[in-house]
């Protein structure tokens, strides 16, 4: 598979999983909570779905579809949610017993990316 057809997998897919995206926040938007039913549900069925296809990737498939997986993986699931790749990344991690880079990438991630947006929040006030 060349380089750009690989980039074109992933543009379609990522397309794909961002109308997904935007149909879960339509649905959300009939709730009358302020919680982020929303977010919340993409990031779960993201990860969900991450776990089933990468390990139906790993240890189901006969076929190795390199673009199928691009596409739905990093596409898809890409333009969904990118929750879906970190909770792998935080579970590869986990299963290498990398245990402390694991706990370090989870809390970094979360904390580093927080104070990320107040630190842009905040430049945009000023």
């Amino acid at each position: 598979m060349s380089t750009a057809t690989g980039y074109a997998i992933v543009f379609v897919g990522t397309g794909v999983g961002g109308v997904l995206r935007h149909f879960v926040n339509r649905l959300a938007l009939t709730s009358i909570s302020t919680f982020p039913w929303s977010t919340m549900t993409v990031n779960v069925t993201g990860s969900l779905a991450m776990g089933v296809l990468a390990g139906w990737f790993a240890f189901r498939s006969n076929v190795a579809s390199q673009p199928l997986a691009l596409f739905l993986t990093t596409g898809v699931l890409g333009g969904y949610t990118t929750f879906s790749a970190f909770s792998l990344d935080a579970a590869l991690l986990w299963e290498r017993s990398d245990v402390r880079g694991a706990a370090i990438y989870v809390g970094g991630t979360v904390i580093l990316s927080i104070a990320a947006l107040f630190v842009g929040l905040s430049a945009m006030r000023t």
